[in-house]
């Protein structure tokens, strides 16, 4: 196998939206990047694919929020250098109980941060959005800039992006060997590559990866089932007639959150999901229905039913996605404890897609030992006990 002479300033492992967005600022800041990605691109195998997902500003936690104030910035940059849009501002629609803890933080964090939104009682609820039916006691929360993000167009613009500022993307070139040391050497099904810096954004496949370097990281790797919903009447749901995302706290006895999105994918379809799956190796991603991923599609036709009634309650397309979940949710956003010049970016726990922007950016600092201009704390490896530099 030939081994290449050229040695990058980085190789970012994963060309999934985390992945792409660190190439594009490493490429942008005239870096020699490498970015490969094992299978061949556009694929459906990992947590990147498909045309949409939600971009909000609504989060419990501050620092969230706040990294979303750059994510809009970069978001709105990408399409402006792309020449295509590839957002819509919808609204995001929170629906839960008015004593629902996580609905009040989140309320708290939006004034705390200046993010223009709007509670709703169920009056309001009732004449601004007809269409949706609640249960006693449940109130709403608009953040305003919520929306919905292109997801395959903004991928196959980061991707021209990258190679328009002279990064290269090697597609179905799988990992097969990484030796840590300056540099680290990269093996794959077609060469041997050295670099300065390694960036691990891989998905599922992370710990693959990881465990040759002396690291296992607390990643659970989920199935979930992407739901299609059939309006009773074409366009009740479309955006086209002002329907918001929304997201469901606590509702319909569902113990995840519960998001949608209007429709525009599929005409006459609405995406209604359930943000939780269940356990599965990536490969198995397209094995048999499980009869958990029938308890969740249950879950999810009590929601429709009781709360969308315009639309059938059974799902008219079921697809699937990975999620990669930390046990607090929180991304993983570190060097190894080891080997300083790996970066890993890991555990997106399935709403990372939005965050990407300003993610991909903390990666390639920390690949160029720059200083962020976020606190770290909550993304770090040691917060999870056993696996500091003292256990390698």
């Amino acid at each position: 196998m030939a081994a290449q002479k050229d040695l990058y300033d980085a190789i970012v492992i994963g060309a999934g939206i985390q992945g792409c967005f660190t190439a594009y600022h490493l490429a942008k800041h005239r870096k020699r990047v490498l970015l490969l990605e094992q299978f061949f691109l556009p694929h459906s195998r990992g947590s990147s694919h498909g045309q949409s997902r939600i971009i909000r500003r609504a989060y419990p936690e501050e620092f969230y929020t706040q990294m979303m104030n750059e994510c809009y910035q970069i978001w709105a940059q990408l399409e402006q250098e792309a020449g295509t849009q590839l957002h819509r501002q919808t609204g995001l629609l929170l629906l839960g109980m008015k004593e629902n803890p996580e609905f009040k933080t989140i309320q708290a964090t939006l004034s705390r941060q200046r993010v223009e939104h709007q509670r709703l009682s169920s009056e309001e609820l009732k004449q601004r959005f007809p269409n949706i039916r609640l249960a006693r006691g449940e109130v709403g929360l608009l953040d305003k800039s919520g929306g919905v993000l292109y997801a395959d167009k903004a991928l196959r613009a980061l991707q021209d992006a990258i190679r328009k500022l002279g990064g290269i993307v090697h597609d179905g070139e799988k990992v097969m060997e990484i030796k840590p040391g300056l540099p680290v050497l990269v093996k794959t099904t077609s060469q041997i590559y050295q670099a300065k810096n390694l960036i691990i954004t891989a998905g599922p496949w992370t710990n693959q990866l990881l465990r040759p370097l002396g690291i296992e990281l607390p990643l659970k790797t989920l199935r979930i089932n992407v739901c299609y919903w059939k309006e009773k009447v074409p366009g009740s749901y479309n955006v086209s007639q002002a329907f918001p995302c929304f997201l469901g706290l606590g509702i319909s006895l569902a113990p995840h959150h519960i998001y949608g999105l209007p429709s525009r994918e599929y005409p006459g379809l609405m995406k209604v999901c359930y943000h939780h799956g269940n356990n599965a190796e990536p490969e198995e991603r397209d094995c048999p229905t499980a009869f958990s991923d029938i308890q969740d599609v249950q879950i999810l036709s009590r929601f429709v039913r009781d709360h969308l009634p315009d639309l059938h309650p059974e799902p008219a397309i079921m697809e699937h996605c990975m999620y990669t979940n930390t046990p607090d949710e929180h991304f993983i956003l570190d060097r190894h404890p080891k080997y300083d010049n790996i970066v890993i970016g890991a555990g997106f726990s399935g709403h990372g897609f939005k965050l990407s922007p300003v993610v991909g950016k903390i990666l390639y600092e920390l690949s160029m030992k720059l200083t962020t201009h976020y606190d770290l704390t909550p993304f770090r490896i040691s917060r999870f006990p056993g696996l500091g530099k003292a256990h390698l």
